[in-house]
């Protein structure tokens, strides 16, 4: 029987945790979640709790889209993307359980003709290496080649061939998407279903999950959705959802707090679901163990005191906090972020849905695990904001003092029309330029989503304009001239979290 709020509050069931009744915390909590939420202008969040395989607490705050201002409840999906990587991990475990693959198998005994860098790591990479973000490769490397573009799995895997490393194999934590879509693509060569079939059949259905979908193409007019949400100038403007499908073992599930509590039930009882074990005991701890340590860093250190440890084990941060071990992780979808939290030693856990761009999610998870532990003190939202707040300031200097450095009288080196052509490179595609009327406009013919305008920045770069609302910032592209003045390539950059448009080569095509 799941316990509801009304019923908990009746009983002012107790935890051990610190002595305090679970009721003066959920109502101080509550109130806290909905102060943060006007505090970060987020206009709507999703969290619900569990304790002892149970939900103890699920709850909506604010509105699913500002455009309609329908109230958000504990069945709203939301993109809860890289959360999607433990069920990843999951699906392959129960391949491991079945004796179909093992943790250390060559990746290219499934894959045959994946190929990443270099020839030795090609033929060594393993399942655990791709599930563990130790393959060698920068943390977001390569994803310009799957978000929003045209390319299928199959393509995007082909490509990461061209991806330089930043690191020796096994040598750096370096998270991958890329990685974990390997891993997916390696279900139907064993299964002869695809990712979304087996991961609905043995995780999703078993579970109950039954308002968690594989797709945005699932998301028609009649789902409890959030929308995802920018911010421009203060803000908040509805925005489309980006088809995640060719990622979707890294990335694409949609769900709601409700259901993502299944998840998080079913976690901390090693796979079991009533009496059937969805996976094993062994393999759930086997997740759950650090395979790629991580350095705690002087800020980390300074934030949290008590932790000791850090690191990636199969789609899972792993830490400890406040004497306990943590497991959780994060997602980052266009206009959402998410995160689940789970202390397996006092069997909770905690998940945060969100439908705009901001830490809140990371702030309420901390604040529930302080006040859980009975380390209250620290105020997480506020800490975040003002950490959010300095960082757009700067953002803000630096790009004054940008357009004040400029030379605003300089001339580009050429006409516009020697600035038009096709672009491109073997690892991402091409990139069209055209003269529209007395500017330079733009298309990534891979990715229907990048477009937009440049317009003259000084000398031989122009600022990029996005055509789309979208998360990305403006960027710049510099033109290079070879010795004859004839332009050679264009560098873009588009200074971001998330993608790093410079490491694509787009040289200037005949």
């Amino acid at each position: 029987m799941r316990i509801t709020v009304s019923l908990l509050l009746a009983v002012a069931f107790v935890l051990p945790a610190s002595g305090q009744k679970i009721d003066k915390k959920l109502k101080s909590f509550e109130i806290y979640i909905e102060q943060a939420r006007q505090d970060w202008n987020v206009p709507g969040v999703a969290v619900a709790i569990v304790k002892d395989g149970e939900i103890i607490y699920e709850k909506g705050f604010g509105v699913k889209s500002v455009d309609t201002n329908e109230p958000v409840d504990e069945n709203t999906v939301f993109a809860v993307a890289s959360n999607t990587k433990s069920v990843t991990a999951a699906a392959l475990a129960i391949l491991v359980d079945e004796g179909k693959i093992n943790w250390d198998d060559k990746v290219q005994e499934y894959l045959p003709w994946f190929q990443l860098y270099d020839p030795y790591v090609s033929a060594n990479l393993t399942i655990r290496d791709l599930l563990c973000h130790r393959s060698g490769l920068e943390t977001f490397s390569g994803d310009l080649i799957w978000y929003g573009s045209n390319h299928s799995r199959e393509e995007v895997l082909r490509r990461a061939r061209f991806l330089e490393p930043a690191y020796g194999f096994r040598e750096h934590f370096g998270y991958q998407n890329i990685m974990f879509l390997a891993a997916g693509e390696i279900i139907p060569v064993v299964t002869d279903q695809e990712w979304e079939e087996f991961v609905s059949e043995r995780i999703l259905s078993p579970l109950e999950m039954n308002n968690t979908y594989y797709s945005t193409s699932q998301l028609m007019s009649d789902v409890n959705k959030a929308m995802p949400h920018n911010t421009v100038n203060d803000n908040n403007v509805v925005i489309e959802y980006v088809n995640w499908d060719n990622i979707a073992p890294a990335g694409a599930l949609v769900s709601s707090v409700h259901d993502w509590s299944q998840w998080m039930i079913a976690q901390m009882n090693m796979g079991m679901k009533d009496t059937t074990a969805i996976w094993s005991e062994n393999e759930g701890h086997e997740m759950w163990a650090i395979q790629t340590p991580e350095a705690i860093s002087p800020g980390s250190r300074s934030l949290w005191p008590s932790k000791t440890f850090s690191g990636y084990g199969l789609g899972w941060e792993l830490q400890n906090l406040h004497g306990v071990k943590i497991v959780s992780h994060g997602g980052g979808y266009d206009g959402m972020i998410s995160r689940t939290l789970m202390i397996p030693e006092e069997n909770m856990g905690i998940v945060v849905l969100t439908n705009n761009i901001s830490s809140i999610a990371y702030a309420l998870t901390y604040a529930w695990a302080d006040r859980y532990m009975g380390e209250e003190g620290q105020d997480w939202s506020e800490l975040f904001l003002n950490f959010s707040k300095s960082g757009q300031q700067a953002e803000e200097a630096e790009r004054a003092a940008a357009e004040e450095a400029r030379d605003k009288d300089s001339k580009p080196s050429l006409p516009l029309e020697a600035y038009a052509g096709t672009y491109g490179g073997e690892m991402y595609g091409n990139c069209e330029i055209r003269v529209v009327g007395d500017q330079l406009a733009f298309q990534f013919e891979p990715t229907p989503l990048f477009r937009g305008t440049m317009r003259h920045w000084q000398y031989d770069s122009f600022q990029l304009n996005w055509g789309t609302q979208m998360m990305l910032p403006p960027g710049t592209v510099q033109f290079i001239l070879n010795p004859e003045g004839e332009i050679e390539e264009m560098i873009i950059d588009v200074p971001n979290p998330d993608f790093d448009f410079t490491e694509l080569e787009f040289k200037k095509l005949p």
